[in-house]
């Protein structure tokens, strides 16, 4: 019987174990920075799958590894989560984790502990099919990405030296292959005014009228941003999103005011660039510079309490179409499935900001479940989707070129 057939069949055999270890997830909340509870019941079931190594990093993350091979491929799944925002626009329990015919429900089904359910049975696979090849394949259960996506892979590539020649994004595309996706930044402005007496408006420079005009130049910036050379990613974009003015009393003219920015990066942009046209467009709005435009660090510890942080930058990435890792992707899909796979790319952020963006490692993405349920009520995350991502996520390292 061919390799392709056999994983086929073994993917279909865990089926519903596949939904169970993702249901057994979703009822353990962990949200980032809380993810200790859902990192000790991957470990135990990574043991139970029988997987070579099992471990928990510095960080926080679980990784585990299947085979010995002198190269390394590594699947990524980050299995933090958001909060499940108001209760009322729920119609099942955000932690029920209830399967029925169709889904899988609760808050990180697709968002993107499918993913990581899918990372599970694949291991398990390869250990039926007693896989000894070329690659050490690494399946890393990550945290903290929802607040700082990619920190945790800084980390696995610099403090725990893990560098892989290849590693694929388990992020919901909805058993698409993905490729790439715009980076991000965020950004303070804060720019001063002059307060006076609230009755004597005249005589102060408001912060607010300030902030508001800048405001709207950011809003002139984005729509004068330009999509990248090839129209691949698309264009950038920037955002206000939050702003606060403050003086000495609620009866007085405002002196100080604040804007957070996201920004989302194409190819060809980096911070220096956002931060220059930023610069820019508030100089000409409001006739003078801004006091400042700064880029914040991520300071936020997890949940082994380790110091460790970065500057909220993010970089773009993409890898070329005929690019190996992407050609082997397409190999594997269409062995397994008798079709080509859509490729194409992300609309958010996922941690190959890190891996590919920060550090160059070439990279794809494939997982189950649907963009549009991130961050949404009423995740779900189809269990059909958790059965092709384990065939496709076992039969990946034997097309590897």
């Amino acid at each position: 019987m061919s390799i392709e057939k056999q994983v086929i069949e073994k993917a279909a055999e865990y089926k519903e174990y596949s939904a169970k270890i993702l249901s057994e997830m979703i009822k353990i909340p962990s949200f980032s920075g809380e993810e200790e509870n859902v990192c000790r019941k991957i470990v135990e079931l990574c043991e139970e799958a029988g997987f070579d190594e099992v471990r928990i990093d510095g960080l926080g993350s679980v990784v585990a590894r299947i085979g010995n091979g002198p190269k390394k491929i590594a699947f990524d799944a980050h299995i933090d989560t958001v909060t499940v925002g108001n209760p009322d626009n729920w119609e099942k329990d955000p932690f029920s984790g209830e399967i029925d015919d169709t889904y899988v429900w609760g808050r990180g089904t697709s968002d993107q502990e499918g993913g990581a359910a899918s990372m599970i049975t694949a291991g398990r696979i390869l250990k039926d099919l007693g896989y000894d090849g070329e690659y050490s394949v690494y399946f890393t259960f990550t945290v903290m990405e929802e607040d700082c996506d990619g920190m945790c892979w800084k980390y696995l590539i610099e403090e725990e030296k893990l560098v892989p020649d290849f590693a694929v994004s388990t992020e919901p595309t909805s058993c698409q292959l993905y490729r790439g996706h715009r980076g991000r930044m965020e950004m303070v402005v804060k720019i001063k005014g002059i307060s006076s007496h609230g009755s004597a408006p005249e005589r102060g420079e408001s912060a607010a009228y300030k902030a508001s005009k800048a405001a709207l130049a950011m809003e002139k910036l984005n729509a004068d941003l330009q999509p990248d050379d090839d129209k691949f990613l698309g264009k950038g974009t920037i955002v206000v999103s939050e702003m606060k003015v403050s003086g000495p009393s609620q009866c007085a003219v405002p002196d100080e005011a604040m804007l957070y920015l996201d920004r989302r990066l194409t190819w060809g942009e980096d911070a220096d660039l956002a931060i220059g046209q930023v610069k820019k467009y508030i100089t000409e709005a409001l006739g003078e510079e801004p006091e400042s435009v700064t880029m914040p660090d991520y300071e936020k510890r997890g949940w082994k309490n380790t110091d460790y942080s970065q500057e909220l930058y993010f970089p773009t990435w993409k890898i070329d179409r005929d690019h190996s890792l992407v050609e082997s992707g397409v190999e594997a899909f269409k062995d397994l499935f008798n079709k080509e796979p859509v490729v194409d790319k992300w609309t958010f952020s996922t941690n190959g900001v890190a891996i590919c963006g920060r550090h160059k490692i070439p990279m794809i993405g494939f997982g189950p479940g649907d963009e549009k349920e991130a961050h949404a009520p009423n995740e779900k995350c189809r269990v059909k989707d958790l059965e092709i991502c384990s065939a496709f996520y076992a039969m990946l390292p034997y097309k590897l070129k």
